[in-house]
């Protein structure tokens, strides 16, 4: 996930961690449908995951083959869907780390949502929840060294963290989080929070609500749209939380 660069610093020449950002080739049926910038590790979550957001994928039995493989100077991952799951569309561009969505001709949420995406009084107590970055931030071991990478988790009303991924690309480390819980036949992840080192807009929305969980916590603050997404599906979604505070931009009625 890193590599090493020659810098100067204060007129010393010396190496320095960078956090690698090189592309992942997706080959359905053998045919190239997409080409994703993002740091190398947890391909095959991170390729699952975007399956989540951009095809029929709801579960585990709905991916016959989720193979890594290096082709041609290149990293890929060779995918195979079950009879009757509904294909992404090809996507003529190159997905770069910045953005999840600017190669995508549509911006779609309906066929996404399967489930209301928390129980009956499910809620979250207020200081439970202006913990969970700081409980991420301990578990950024690549920021540590870089500082050039975001991050994403799956977190329980309780406060308990699940699986951490880092990325170069925001929706990336998200994808890794739901291919993981995809993967584990953990979907929708009902209940529990989607947890981000940065800022929150519509692409972010768009994958918390394919994996069905109750809301989502950030570092930073959300764009417009993303607020209205989460008003629109009834997500919790809190912003600027640090430093013991937060802004609740949608789902204030969740948080206790």
């Amino acid at each position: 996930m890193t590599t090493r660069r020659a810098i100067v610093r204060r007129g010393v020449k010396r190496p320095d961690d960078l956090a690698v950002e090189s592309p992942l080739v997706l080959a359905l049926d053998g045919e190239a449908i997409a080409t994703l910038m993002r740091t190398p590790g947890n391909d095959l979550e991170l390729a699952a995951g975007w399956l989540c957001v951009e095809s029929g994928v709801r579960a585990p039995a709905d991916i016959v083959q989720l193979r890594g493989c290096r082709e041609d100077d290149t990293d890929r991952v060779h995918l195979t869907l079950a009879p009757g799951v509904a294909p992404p569309r090809p996507r003529a561009f190159v997905t770069s780390a910045a953005c999840g969505v600017c190669s995508a001709d549509v911006l779609d949420l309906a066929p996404l949502v399967r489930s209301a995406p928390h129980s009956a009084h499910w809620w979250v107590a207020g200081e439970t929840l202006v913990g969970l970055p700081d409980r991420l931030r301990e578990r950024q071991r690549t920021f540590d060294k870089t500082g050039g990478v975001h991050a994403a988790g799956l977190a329980d009303a309780d406060g308990t963290l699940r699986t951490v991924f880092e990325d170069v690309g925001r929706h990336n480390a998200v994808d890794k989080v739901v291919g993981r819980a995809l993967l584990d036949a953990e979907l929708p992840a009902t209940d529990r929070l989607l947890v981000v080192s940065g800022r929150v807009s519509f692409e972010i929305v768009q994958k918390a609500v394919a994996a069905g969980v109750a809301g989502i916590v950030a570092v930073s603050a959300p764009s417009s749209l993303a607020v209205d997404l989460a008003r629109q599906y009834g997500l919790l979604l809190a912003g600027m939380v640090r430093g013991g505070g937060a802004n609740l931009y949608a789902g204030e009625e969740l948080v206790g």
